[in-house]
């Protein structure tokens, strides 16, 4: 009984296997395909705009706003919490300074 149920598995990893062999070369193939297109929409809406310099002033200004207000709604765990804090700025910051030169 175990050497049938286990063809039966190795029957059903295989069709698994199959399956997803078969839907990755649809999906690479449909890239390929569109690959055209994708370099026609970043050559026209990723153009310069904001450098990183004026990003990176934007980014600060945003962070310390919105940690000002997370300070604020925090209370009196701002003390406790001041390492939090600033591990959660420079990660707002980083995250704000690259999406925003990404963006504009």
């Amino acid at each position: 009984m175990s050497g049938e149920t286990e063809r039966q598995d190795r029957r059903e990893a295989w069709r698994i296997a199959v399956a997803v062999a078969v839907l990755l070369v649809i999906i690479a193939a449909g890239a390929l395909f569109a690959l055209p297109l994708i370099s026609d929409f970043a050559a026209q809406h990723l153009t310069p705009g904001v450098g990183l310099k004026s990003a990176a002033i934007a980014a600060f200004v945003l962070s310390v706003i919105l940690f000002v207000v997370f300070a604020v709604a925090a209370g009196d765990g701002l003390i406790g919490e001041l390492q939090f804090m600033l591990l959660g700025f420079f990660a707002f910051f980083f995250v704000l300074w690259l999406l925003i030169a990404w963006i504009f």
